[in-house]
């Protein structure tokens, strides 16, 4: 987890492969709700299902894609819109 001023960063990597049930035991990190959340990381379409769900009362959620920026999936706040895509700190926040 990595926090910046308008976002946290939660990244995840898998070292082995994800059952649906372990689901049941996952705790996401806790974060800053009145800011926006990255979410990035290599692992299955629930997965992201879940942390989605998971960060949705924060300020805005968002899907690291490396080829563009952070995709606005979700939002409650006017400045940030689904489909807007954020510039987010360089390539040291991913290391």
């Amino acid at each position: 987890m990595l926090e910046k001023d308008t976002y946290t960063i939660v990244s995840f990597e898998l070292d082995t492969p994800l059952t649906p049930e372990e689901l049941k035991r996952i705790k996401p990190p806790q974060v800053d709700f009145s800011k926006g959340v990255v979410i990035s990381g290599r692992g299955p379409i629930w997965l992201y299902g879940y942390l989605i769900h998971f960060y949705h009362p924060s300020k805005f959620v968002t899907i690291h894609d490396p080829r563009l920026g952070a995709v606005v999936i979700q939002s409650h706040s006017p400045e940030y819109k689904v489909g807007d895509v954020i510039k987010v700190c360089g390539d040291d926040c991913w290391s």
